[in-house]
C-alpha cells in the first residue's frame, strides 16, 4: 500500500490538494503535528473540495509516534538528498511510505540520519530557483 506522510505541513491549501490527489490514488495520508492549520478550517475545505471526508488519513503527535505504528519501506523527499527522486524501484512492497518536510523548512537532518540511504532530490523548476525559495 502507497502512503503519503507529511511532517508538520503548514499550508492548508496544500494539504488539501494532497488529500485530493490521495483520494484519486487510492493512498493514505499521514499527517504529523504540529499542523500549521486546523483540519476543519474553510481553507483546506475548499482545496479538498468534497474529497476530504472520503481520505483515509491518520493524524500523530509527533514522529515517533509515526515511527513505531507504521513499519515499511520509507522515502524522504528532501535538499538533502544526493540521489533523484527517479533512483529507487519504488516496488510495491507491503507499506511504501514517502514522506514530504513542512514548507518553510523540510524534515529536520536529525530525523533524516539514519535514513541517509532513503534522501532523494525532487528537482525544482527555473521559476522556484527565480523566486530563491530553495536552500
Amino acid at each position: 500500500m502507497l502512503n503519503v506522510v507529511l511532517f508538520e505541513p503548514e499550508i492548508p491549501g496544500n494539504t488539501g490538494n494532497i488529500m485530493r490527489t490521495c483520494v484519486a490514488t487510492n493512498t493514505n495520508l499521514h499527517l504529523i503535528k504540529p499542523l500549521g492549520f486546523s483540519l476543519d478550517e474553510k481553507y483546506i475545505k475548499r482545496s479538498g473540495v468534497n474529497y476530504i471526508d472520503k481520505c483515509n488519513y491518520k493524524v500523530y503527535e509527533n514522529i515517533n509516534e509515526f515511527l513505531n505504528q507504521n513499519p515499511g519501506e520509507y522515502y524522504f523527499f528532501t535538499r538533502y538528498g544526493h540521489q533523484p527522486h527517479s533512483t529507487p524501484s519504488y516496488d510495491l512492497k507491503e507499506n511504501i511510505y514517502l514522506f514530504f518536510g513542512k514548507e518553510s523548512t523540510g524534515i529536520p537532518r536529525e530525523i533524516l540520519k539514519p535514513y541517509i540511504d532513503k534522501c532523494y532530490r525532487i528537482p525544482m523548476t527555473a521559476n522556484v530557483r527565480a523566486l530563491n525559495l530553495s536552500n
